[in-house]
């Protein structure tokens, strides 16, 4: 199913394992090794890969945002977790930043949340994404405590909620 938002961009939900998803989840996590690297330690610890992890079975949206010349731009997706739908990998090609992309999938997140009825979406991010923090405060999300899986994990997330009236 497409959804046209802008000229410029389409929105397009596809399978959590569509090839250009599973690209954009790869830069993503280059990016994220990048900015959370810490010295003399190589990528993330067991316990912090689980908890990052998504089960496919969980999955309820996987979307992206498919340039006018058919480059896919931008990914995010809804997971079930504990009950509630959670945000996950929102992710917007770097060049492509500014464009009102990540704007654009977290609206029609909403709005496919929305339809399934849940009573907010949640999602968890870091301090090292600060250009991720603005733009959910700016689109009315607020601060929750971390919630599991990340308790333990990565006590020292940044996790929030929308809630959809």
């Amino acid at each position: 199913m497409s959804h046209v938002t802008e000229s410029t961009f389409r929105l397009e939900y596809v399978a959590w394992d569509d090839p250009r998803a599973l690209e954009l989840r790869r830069v993503m996590v280059v990016e994220m090794d990048i900015r959370y690297s810490v010295p003399g330690r190589a990528g993330n610890s067991d316990e912090i890969n689980r908890a990052l992890a998504v089960d496919i079975n969980d999955v309820r949206a996987t979307l992206l945002a498919i340039d006018a010349d058919g480059t896919p731009i931008g990914h995010a997706a809804l997971r079930e977790l504990n009950g509630e739908l959670e945000v996950r990998r929102v992710v917007v090609s770097d060049a492509q930043r500014g464009r009102g992309v990540g704007r654009a999938l977290m609206g029609e997140l909403e709005r496919f949340a929305r339809d399934a009825r849940a009573a907010r979406l949640i999602l968890q991010t870091g301090e090292k994404q600060p250009e991720s923090v603005a733009m959910y405060e700016n689109l009315g999300y607020t601060r929750i405590a971390v919630y599991q899986p990340y308790i333990a994990s990565m006590p020292h997330s940044l996790c929030f909620e929308k809630v959809l009236a």
